[in-house]
């Protein structure tokens, strides 16, 4: 699994934030490109806004990146970075909003399957007062059995998990306030879930109905089996969001319930021995009333060394364990 760690915005202070910052990641699609930056540039220049178009070259092989070069010459409201190898779409939008300077971030693909001219339509939702603004390709042209099903899936079942309800978690083309992303960790392909991390965290969440295009160039990367990452991803951050800092009580729950079962299975045991049914020998009885024993010692100390690992985390950096998001005092009086 690749791992990017964003911890902060290097780009900018707070104070220093301007504008809009459009971020895409890029990998082998030489062939959209120019398109892609024409339909975003002409949108925002229509629109009037303080913008700039973050690309970030995730190791394509195409030369895509050369073409970046070139667009970013022309154009000073360009940037363009290249990672040293293809680290994942989450990776690459870690890297953009590192090097952002806009007060609202917007991510979006560049294979034209986004319409840019829905970005504006994300921006007013952010003007309205909401931190994080969601697309949601109503009417999509993908394949119904390789990216329509699987998407349906993984979209009911992250809602039933988490409690976000969004139709589309899976749609790249979102905004956020930048300030809100700030501090947010980005593992793996966790990108999709920024929305329940930052809901987490009080941020107020919306979903905007945006185009759907067809792809006409390059091919998609996803299929049936982002299905089963997106399980394996729902697990580690639910256990993230809600045991992280209660471990011993997730791990140590489940050693005691091992405990119990030994108990049960022992006494089980003892019965059929002075009963006279069955002798110890002649029963998996005793078998597994040592497996759950030791299964049970086990999880127990997995939530020991959890709990020491999230304390030296939260104490090394000065942590706290909570999101304060008001703060209310009252005045002093003289």
């Amino acid at each position: 699994m690749s791992v990017l760690h964003s911890s902060s915005f290097s780009g900018a202070t707070a104070q220093d934030r301007t504008g809009v910052s459009i971020i895409l990641p890029v990998y082998n699609e030489r062939q959209a490109l120019r398109e892609c930056y024409t339909q975003i540039t002409e949108v925002m220049r229509h629109g009037s806004f303080d913008y700039e178009i973050v690309f970030v070259d995730d190791g394509s092989r195409d030369g895509s990146f050369e073409i970046l070069r070139q667009i970013v010459s022309d154009d000073p409201h360009c940037i363009a970075l290249r990672l040293g190898r293809n680290f994942g779409q989450t990776a690459a939008f870690s890297a953009g909003i590192n090097a952002a300077q806009g007060k609202t971030i917007v991510l979006m693909d560049a294979d034209l399957q986004n319409d840019p001219a829905d970005i504006p339509k994300l921006l007013n939702k952010i003007e309205e007062g909401v931190d994080v603004v969601s697309g949601w390709r109503r009417r999509r042209h993908d394949g119904w059995l390789t990216r329509t099903l699987p998407s349906r899936i993984a979209n009911r079942l992250i809602s039933a998990v988490t409690g976000v309800q969004l139709h589309d978690f899976g749609c790249s083309l979102k905004a956020y306030r930048s300030e809100m992303l700030s501090g947010i960790h980005l593992y793996g392909d966790m990108h999709r879930f920024i929305p329940i991390l930052l809901q987490e965290m009080g941020a107020r969440i919306c979903e905007v109905e945006v185009n759907h295009r067809p792809r006409t160039t390059g091919r998609s990367s996803y299929g049936l089996s982002r299905v089963f990452k997106v399980i394996v991803d729902l697990l580690l951050l639910r256990f993230l969001s809600y045991h992280s800092t209660k471990s011993i009580h997730t791990f140590g729950g489940f050693g005691l319930l091992n405990f119990l079962l030994a108990f049960i299975l022992g006494c089980w045991a003892v019965y059929f021995k002075v009963t006279g049914q069955k002798d110890f020998v002649e029963t998996p009885l005793p078998v597994l009333v040592a497996l759950f024993a030791l299964v049970g010692v086990i999880s127990i100390f997995i939530g020991f060394l959890s709990e020491i690992l999230v304390r030296t985390y939260y104490e090394s950096q000065g942590k706290p364990p909570y999101s304060v998001v008001e703060t209310i005092r009252a005045e002093r009086r003289s």
